[in-house]
């Protein structure tokens, strides 16, 4: 290998590298752009259906916790006169 071959090695390697930054700003940029894109499809949904979709999800999390308590206390009782 001659003095020529790695220059020509190390500029294309800079020159690689100096175009890396411009590329991921550009890349980002796109990739923000076509976010808003999708964003700007999407269905949103309104106070009230937030408002009522969040009661259900509380009451119906209540609801299976003391469901699944009791059926801690059933299967402990259970447990501890089998085991006694």
């Amino acid at each position: 290998m001659d003095k020529s071959e790695s220059v020509e090695g190390k500029s294309s390697w800079l020159a690689e590298a100096g175009g890396w930054l411009p590329n991921k700003f550009s890349q980002g940029r796109s990739f923000l752009s076509e976010v808003r894109a999708e964003l700007k499809k999407v269905t949103w949904p309104s106070r009230d259906e937030v408002y009522q979709t969040t009661i259900i999800v509380v009451v119906t999390t209540v609801f299976f916790g003391f469901y699944l308590w009791g059926l801690d206390l059933i299967f402990s009782q259970a447990a501890t006169r089998v085991l006694r």
